[in-house]
Order: structure tokens, then C-alpha cells, then sequence
């Protein structure tokens, strides 16, 4: 028997039992849509992770004001302005290691345009930190360093605050104020959306930061800085980077071996490595843990076959009586189990694409449909088949043909 006439005999042996062939495919059908699903689900969060990380800037380290203790009191890490531009302005001169330096400052206040107005975030920094952040202007500008030296009153609007105050409305060339204080607007930054922590980065209006220190936050705050951002010469280079920096700031504020810093250094490429790292784990699990339904669906393949070939030892005798080898009874029956294994993988696959559809669009999750998870699952169905296949059909094959036609 060829393989041609084998698939015909296995094809109506399953049209005979329709709805059993349909209920062993069943488990088929769930195993690999529920792959499919769940990979698209984990690799749509690995996806939404690395644009987080790219719209905060590669090789990022931020340096924080840290603690410092009086009269016996130690005060909370960022209580006290410990940072100034002097060891901004020192980073991105002395380290071999560090591209860019950006102090910062942020405040809240309401900004005003005409009779529109928006509570926002104003962040006064340094030119370089476009650079640092890799932020375009869709519109206008950045604003200079002579602007900044000059505490020039201009301002680089985000998305979200054009929306608000200038809709379709073009802001550059226009006068807003900030706490009274005439701005004129010189670009708007492209949309970067959420930050990893969950919050608009483009609800912010940047501007020079010594116009907010000399226009917005006080005298006092003149020549501190809330937060100092740096930028390493290479992804190779962030821990020399880190290195130069902890021991520069040591140095400029005269601390001591042994003794607490009043300032701390995060790697933020780091930190939302890690995170990528555990979102990357947890779609694998999530996808190991789909694929036991495959198993199932293939114990069910081998219990069905087993049933089919007690029920059909007298037909297998008859077939073997006429000259049918056992080849011909092996093929017969594997290839029953494996159209069974690969049809319920056809299947899977265009429920587990729709059901990972309806997922991003009710659910509001991000989800990315991966071509080799689907072939992945789609082999592994068709591989589960011939396994769970074989037995049955090689119980079949070794068969008696003096008992199988004697079986009532």
C-alpha cells in the first residue's frame, strides 16, 4: 500500500467517527492556540519593556542627592540639595568615561496660554540632556547654551502639553507662563509616552535650568541641582563611568574612606535590563506552561487510537488476510493520528492568532504575534502526533491475523 492510498483509507476511518475525531482534535486546537497566546502575550511585554528603555536613552546613569546627617539626625536620601552644577559642569570635563552631563531640577506649576491652562511638569536642564534622552523636536528647536548661560525665558513644550494648551495650533513663536513668568516657546519634543514607572514623560515643559533656578525656584536653590544626568562614552564603558563619577563626587565633597556618600549612582540601563530579563522568564514559563495542554492533547491522540484499534482488530485481520504487511498497518494508523495532531494544529494556530487579537483589543494588553512560536507549536503538534502515534499504531501492525479475525 502506498502512501497515497494509506491517507485515503486513514481519511475515511475518521470521517466514520466524526465526532470523536473532532473531540481528539479538541485538545490539539486549545494546546497550540494556548502557546500561540501566550508567547504573543510575554513577547508584547518583552516589546513594550525595550521601547521603555529606549525612550529613557541608552547607557543612562543617574545621580542622585543622598543623605546627610546633622546634630545626630540622618535626613532621608533627596531631602537635602547636595549636588551642584560645579560638579555637573566637572563630570563632563575630567571623565574619560562620560559623554554627556545634564543637571536637573523639576518643579510642578501651572502653565498658561491664552484662556487654556495645564498643571504640568517643569524641568530645567541642560541642552545636552535632548542629547542624553534622544529626543527630537517634531517642531521648532532646542534651546542653546547661550540661552542657558543667559537664563534666556524659553521653553521646549512636550506632546502632551501642546495638545492641551495649543491643540492643532502650532506653540512655537508663542508666549506661555509659567508662575507668571512670560516663557516664549521655541519646540515641541516628539511623544514618548510612558516612562517604565507608568507616567506620561511627555506632560513636561523643559527649559533652561538656570531659568528655574533664578526665575521659578528661589535664590536659595541657586547653583544646586535636583538630579545630575550622565550619559557613558559606551555601553562597554557604563561601570567605568560609574566608577570615575563615585570617586570624582567623593573627592569634590570630601568625604572620607570608610564613610557614607551624600549621593547615590543608579544605572537606569541596567535596572530595566533586569526588568526585561524577568518579562523574558515569565514568557517562558508562560509558554512552558501552555505547552503541557499540547501533551495532553497527545495523551488524548493515543487513547483514542488505542480505542480505534480494539475496536478494529477484526477489520485489521481481514486487511491482513488479503496481503495488507505490517508497514501498510503502521502507516495506516500513524498517519490516522498525525492528521488528527496537525489538522487541530492548523486549527490552533487561527484561534490562538484571534485569540491573541482579542486580547490586545479588549484587554488593552500588548501582545506580538511571533511567526516561529507559530511554527514552533504547529511542529510540535505534528511531532506529538507521530509520537503518541506510534504505539497505537504499532500495536495495531504486530497484530495476530489468525486472533484478529477470530476478535468479536
Amino acid at each position: 500500500m502506498n502512501l497515497y492510498a494509506a491517507s485515503k483509507v486513514a481519511y475515511r476511518s475518521l470521517r466514520a467517527n466524526k465526532m470523536r475525531s473532532v473531540l481528539t482534535m479538541l485538545g490539539m486546537i486549545i494546546g497550540v492556540a494556548a502557546v500561540i497566546a501566550m508567547v504573543a502575550i510575554g513577547a508584547g511585554a518583552n516589546e513594550r519593556i525595550a521601547a521603555q528603555i529606549a525612550s529613557i536613552g541608552s547607557n543612562l546613569i543617574m545621580i542622585l542627592p543622598g543623605s546627610t546627617t546633622s546634630g545626630g539626625l540622618r535626613s532621608g536620601i533627596g531631602s537635602t540639595p547636595t549636588l551642584t552644577m560645579g560638579d555637573a559642569r566637572a563630570m563632563g570635563k575630567e571623565l574619560p568615561a562620560v559623554r554627556l552631563v545634564s543637571p536637573s531640577m523639576r518643579t510642578t506649576a501651572p502653565v498658561v496660554y491664552g484662556n487654556q491652562n495645564w498643571s504640568t511638569i517643569i524641568q530645567g536642564v541642560a541642552p545636552e540632556f535632548f542629547q542624553i534622552r534622544e529626543w527630537m523636536p517634531t517642531g521648532g528647536r532646542y534651546f542653546s547654551s547661550a540661552e542657558m548661560e543667559a537664563a534666556a525665558k524659553v521653553a521646549v513644550l512636550g506632546q502632551t502639553v501642546s495638545d492641551n494648551l495649543f491643540g492643532e495650533e502650532s506653540p512655537v513663536g508663542k508666549i506661555i507662563r509659567i508662575k507668571r513668568v512670560p516663557f516664549t516657546v521655541v519646540g515641541v519634543l516628539e511623544k514618548k509616552g510612558q516612562s517604565p514607572q507608568g507616567q506620561d514623560q511627555d506632560d513636561i515643559v523643559v527649559i533652561p535650568i538656570t531659568t528655574a533656578q533664578k526665575k521659578l525656584v528661589g535664590s536659595v536653590h541657586v547653583g544646586t541641582v535636583g538630579v545630575i544626568l550622565a550619559q557613558a562614552a559606551g555601553g562597554d564603558s557604563v561601570k567605568e563611568a560609574e566608577k570615575q563619577i563615585v570617586d570624582l563626587l567623593r573627592q569634590r565633597h570630601r568625604i572620607a574612606p570608610g564613610q557614607d556618600p551624600d549621593f547615590s549612582v543608579r544605572n537606569l540601563s541596567e535596572m530595566l535590563a533586569v526588568a526585561e530579563a524577568s518579562t523574558r522568564v515569565m514568557s517562558l514559563l508562560l509558554g512552558a506552561i501552555a505547552s503541557v495542554s499540547l501533551l495532553v492533547g497527545g495523551i488524548g491522540i493515543m487513547n483514542i487510537m488505542l480505542v480505534s484499534v480494539t475496536e478494529r482488530t477484526r477489520e485489521i485481520g481481514i486487511r491482513m488476510a488479503v496481503g495488507a504487511r505490517e508497514k501498510d498497518i503502521l502507516l495506516q494508523f500513524l498517519i490516522e493520528a498525525l492528521v488528527l495532531a496537525v489538522t487541530g494544529g492548523a486549527i490552533g494556530i487561527l484561534v490562538g492568532v484571534g485569540g491573541s487579537w482579542i486580547i490586545s483589543r479588549f484587554a488593552g494588553w500588548s501582545t506580538l504575534i511571533s511567526p516561529g512560536a507559530i511554527l514552533l507549536a504547529f511542529g510540535f503538534s505534528a511531532a506529538v502526533g507521530v509520537f503518541f502515534g506510534f504505539y497505537p499504531a504499532r500495536k495495531a501492525s504486530l497484530l495476530d491475523p489468525i486472533e484478529a479475525l477470530r476478535y468479536e
